[in-house]
Order: C-alpha cells, then structure tokens, then sequence
C-alpha cells in the first residue's frame, strides 16, 4: 500500500480529537469517509472535518472503493461483525480499546487476520505517546534497579448521568455493549501498557462485585497478577468513590528505589532512588492516537511495525476476563 485512504466507521466523541484529525496529520495518509448509524451526524462530522464522503450504512463504507484501511471507533459489542466483515473485502483494520468484549471474540477477530493476511491494529496508544515510552525507557535503564512490585489505584467517583433523581448511564456500563463496567473499558489500556513494558503476565486473578447498585456492571475490581518475569502485581479499580478520593496512581518498585506515573489524568513521572528524586513532565500530544497511527500507516507501507497488534489488544481482553472469572 502507498498511500493510506481510511474510512471510519463509528465517527462518535473518540474521533473528534484524539484520533479523527490525525489520519489526515500523519504522511502518506487520509481520512476519505465516515460512517454513522445516524446520517445526520455522519454528515455533520464529515463537514466539520472536511471528509469527502460519509454514509449511515457500515457495508456502504466497507465496500467503498476508494478505502482501503478501516478504523472502527463502535462500542465493543460490534468489533468482532465489522473487523471480520472489513478483513473479508480485503482491508486491514483499526479497533478501538478495548478491542472486545472478551478474549474469544478477539481470538475470532485474529483468525480472520490470519485467513486472510491482513494486519489487525488496536488503539492501544500508550505504546507510542512520549509520557509512556519514558516510563518504558526508565524500566529498561534499570534506573530503580530490577522491578519487583506494581501497584495500581484507579478510584473514580461516578459520572455525573449516573447518579440523580433521572439517571442515564452511558453504554460502557452496560456488558452486553463493552464486555463489563468501567473496569473493561479503563483496565484494558493499564494492562496493555504493562504487558509493553514488563512483558507477559502469566496468572492473574481478582474479584469484581457491583456494590453501589447505579447500574449492572461491577463497579470495585481487586486484582493480583503475575508476569512471566517473576513480577508481581496488585490493582485496585473503584469508581464509586466521592470526589476528594479520586486518585489515578501506579507505582513501580524495585530493588534500588520507586517510580510513580499517571494513566490518565496528569503528565508527571517521579522517580525516587538513594541519590535523591528526579521528575519528568511529558504532556500528551493534541491527538493521542497520532504516533500509533503513524506507526500503523508506516506498516501499511512496509516500511516498519507499530507496538500495537491484534495479538497484543486481546492479550488485555484475557487478562480482564481472568480477574473478573469471564
């Protein structure tokens, strides 16, 4: 492939900024068509963004001619139908996190890639952001000595649809649509990083109960888990918390001192060691998804290979399944 012509299908809040405008940043690639079950949005979308083309049909945009990779930006519930109907008209494909709603359905979504030759990405794009190739940089320099805990603290208050005399929960509690709770959804992008830079975890397990009654899904998950490596892990993920608690926090200890790091809300690395405390400030870019992206489209060209695969995406889908005993 020489140039990359893409079309998306699912052109929802994801696309506005964090990947939507960069398929049209990154060289050698561009964003030709936009698919909405919803016409009036898709055009919308399509003006705002200055797309060429947009449908409110997903077989109009698999089958349009002038595309040639696709990126499906749906909830989870439709991941597995569209990846495998896209990979059948011969286009490679983009999912967004997590990449189903359970291993199997990820393992369906690999072996179609397999019949047909065709790459499979996930967004898993902490594997290219700066903020998180310097944690993954700190890790290989041995700047804490060999690690051999890691510890994370996800507790949230919930979101503001949630609670109230008329509440709506959005999709990502319902499991039917994403696979679980908010756990799913967020724990899908931690592990992802983890297994990038500590390589494979081999046993993980843990409890996940609903205790706050807002919706169906759980909404407390306790875990320990294992990498092939002999580290150890732990993780707690709350998000019925009230605001003053909210913390998003992960620490990496090792033999010779402490780092901590931030998955989502701030762009501080602290490393703490004898020789005193160093800290890093490394702000995401204005689309996050742009350096995979890249990744992705210099792979479409031959001409290198993203982080992010679909053996790599469905490894997080396994490990959350086997915490919450999926």
């Amino acid at each position: 492939m020489d140039q990359i012509k893409w079309g998306i299908i699912g052109c929802g809040n994801v696309t506005e900024v964090k990947s939507g405008p960069a398929f049209n940043k990154v060289p050698n690639s561009s964003l030709v068509a936009v698919m909405r079950r919803d016409g009036e949005l898709a055009a919308d979308y399509a003006m705002r963004h200055g797309v060429p083309r947009w449908y409110d049909d997903v077989d109009d945009l698999i089958n349009d001619p002038e595309v040639n990779a696709i990126y499906i930006a749906t909830p989870p519930d439709v991941h597995t139908d569209y990846a495998i109907r896209a990979m059948r008209t011969g286009k490679p494909v983009y999912i967004e996190k997590p990449m189903a709603r359970n291993w199997e359905e990820c393992d369906a979504i690999n072996q179609m890639g397999q019949e047909t030759g065709l790459p499979v990405f996930v967004a898993f794009y902490r594997r290219s952001l700066p903020y998180f190739l310097k944690v993954k940089e700190l890790i290989d320099q041995k700047a804490i000595g060999d690690i051999r805990l890691v510890n994370i603290q996800l507790h949230w208050q919930p979101y503001a649809e949630e609670v109230g005399p008329d509440p709506k929960p959005r999709w990502r509690v319902f499991p039917e649509i994403s696979g679980g709770g908010h756990f799913h959804d967020l724990a899908s992008h931690q592990f992802d990083f983890l297994e990038f830079a500590l390589g494979p975890v081999k046993t993980a397990r843990g409890m996940a109960r609903n205790q706050a009654g807002l919706y169906n899904a759980d909404d407390i998950v306790i875990a320990n888990f294992e990498f092939e490596s002999g580290v150890l892990g732990t993780g707690s993920w709350c998000y019925t918390v009230n605001k003053e608690q909210r913390i998003d926090e992960a620490q990496l200890i090792g033999s010779e001192g402490k780092i901590t790091f931030h998955f989502f809300e701030k762009f501080t690395i602290k490393v703490e060691t004898a020789a005193g405390v160093e800290e890093y400030n490394l702000p995401y870019p204005p689309h996050v998804q742009q350096p995979l992206i890249e990744t992705i489209v210099q792979q479409l060209r031959g001409e290198g290979q993203s982080p992010s695969s679909g053996e790599t995406g469905a490894r997080a889908n396994l490990i959350m399944d086997w915490i919450t005993a999926k």
